[in-house]
This record gives structure tokens, sequence and C-alpha cells, in this order.
């Protein structure tokens, strides 16, 4: 398999928020690069608009974010 993306990403396991509209849905970071991530949901039902805040508490980040790919219980982000 050929290699697309931009930036390599990291395989990690950072517990973090999707932050839209005064409303916060914890997930969990699964990889990362400095131009996006894959995020774990843990409600597959939940509702994830197209762009939202993602908060990293630990790192005291909070990264605006674009979904570019949907699975059943997780998301592909690139950072704006």
């Amino acid at each position: 398999m050929v290699e697309t993306r931009i930036a390599p990403r990291y395989r990690v396991s950072k517990p973090a928020q999707i932050e839209y509209g005064g409303d916060k849905i914890a997930c969990v970071i699964r990889d990362l690069s400095i131009t996006g991530a894959a995020l774990q949901l843990s409600d597959r039902s939940a509702i994830i608009p197209t762009a939202f805040t993602l908060i990293m508490l630990e790192d005291n980040l909070k990264l605006t974010c674009r979904v570019v790919w949907r699975a059943a219980f997780k998301i592909g982000v690139a950072f704006d």
C-alpha cells in the first residue's frame, strides 16, 4: 500500500473532546499528525458536524477541525 498522506501519522491513545454549539462529546484520538487525526467515538449515534473544535486537555490544545471521512465509530479530521 502506498502512503499518500502529506505528513506521517503516529498511533496514540489520547482522550479528547469534540466541541460544537456548546456541546461536548468524548472521543479518543487513535492516530495523529500535524495535519489531522483519526478519532474513535464511543457513541455511534452521536451527530458530529462537518466542522468543530477538538480539545486535547492533556496538551492544553484547541484545534479547529473538519471531517474528511466517516466510519461507524471513527472519523478522520483535517486540522484547519
